[in-house]
């Protein structure tokens, strides 16, 4: 997969060093002369362009015309917008990905705007508490559907409300317990598999039944 990363910055040559290592074709795009200092020691020379995203020539220059993806990482959000709707509505590009520097200007990266995907980091800060706070031992292996769903593991904590139960009667909406480590051996959870303490259980969740399902597998009580 071809990518265009426009802003050098530390967001911007992270995503591109992990991005090579998953072998994909990656392009990075900067004009801030110290910056390409540091580029130039960290990614190979030729996946660096110089100049400024918001140029349709310096786009060309680095392949737009054949990108399945450009994100748009640079500090000012005024360039990001401008980036996207240009990789969009100019060169067509299937896929654009923003960063949104101040929380304020969220309301402008909309697909009316030629984004996709808007990363507002305050944001996600936030949820990373919130999720925290509510899901208490509960540790979350992996987001699905743009964080719509998750698949979640959490070791039943000795006493906790599902010790005893049968997988049919916890009831859960929106919940698949798709696997329980018992004793260090996998076990097929089925209807009728009895919940012990000390089980590994992982599911495929959504928020409202991570919450309950923590409360569930977690200290009594207590969901964190």
């Amino acid at each position: 997969m071809k990518v265009i990363i426009v802003g050098g910055g530390r967001t911007g040559s992270h995503l591109a060093k992990l991005l090579l290592e998953q072998k994909h074709d990656v392009c990075l795009i900067e004009h801030r002369p110290e910056t390409l200092i540091n580029l130039h020691r960290e990614l190979p020379t030729e996946l660096i362009f110089e100049g400024e995203g918001t140029d349709p020539q310096i786009l060309e220059a680095a392949g737009i015309q054949n990108a399945q993806v450009l994100a748009a990482v640079t500090a000012l959000d005024s360039d990001n917008l401008v980036i996207c709707g240009l990789a969009r509505q100019t060169f067509k590009v299937k896929r654009t990905i923003a960063r949104i520097n101040n929380p304020r200007h969220a309301w402008l990266f909309s697909q009316e705007m030629g984004v996709d995907v808007a990363i507002n980091q305050a944001d996600l800060m936030a949820k990373l508490i919130e999720e925290e706070m509510s899901l208490g031992d509960m540790m979350i292996l992996s987001k699905l559907r743009r964080g719509k769903f998750a698949l979640v593991e959490e070791k039943i904590y000795p006493g906790a409300k599902a010790i005893g139960t049968v997988i049919k009667d916890l009831k859960l909406p929106n919940c698949t317990i798709s696997g329980i480590i018992r004793h260090g051996e996998m076990i097929l959870p089925r209807g009728t598999t009895v919940l012990e303490a000390e089980d590994e259980v992982v599911a495929l969740v959504d928020d409202d039944a991570a919450v309950e399902l923590a409360r569930l597998l977690g200290r009594p009580n207590n969901t964190k």
